[in-house]
């Protein structure tokens, strides 16, 4: 598992990563905005770089986002389209979801209730 705070506030947004089959598992924990993007950024450019395109977003543990964390996010979603896969999004809490609704960005991502829905099955 890999894992990446920010400066002296590593309670403030951490991404946990995790490969899943052909899926690319990140779980971004706590505030997705313009001081914790790049955290966010850097892994799931890791990951595109790395061929992974399946991108699973676990966002049942993302407390806030705001238009950079979207940004990072839709950004994400074009290079993995790119490549033939794309960006799900599990488990959204309802303030997180709000910010996706207002800006109509629910309609450009696969949305999942749960992980295990997101993920596809077993060879």
């Amino acid at each position: 598992m890999y894992r990446q705070h920010i400066g002296s506030a590593p309670e403030r947004f951490r991404v946990d990563v995790t490969t899943v089959g052909a899926s690319e598992v990140l779980t971004p924990v706590g505030e997705l905005d313009h001081h914790t993007a790049e955290l966010l950024r850097a892994p799931l450019d890791r990951a595109l770089d790395e061929g992974r395109t399946r991108l699973v977003l676990d966002c049942s543990r993302l407390d806030f986002c705001d238009s950079t964390g979207l940004n990072v996010l839709l950004a994400a979603r074009l290079r993995a389209e790119a490549g033939g896969g794309g960006v799900h999004l599990v488990a959204m809490r309802p303030v997180v979801a709000r910010v996706f609704e207002i800006t109509g960005a629910e309609a450009v991502f696969t949305l999942h209730d749960s992980l295990d829905s997101a993920l596809p099955p077993p060879d």
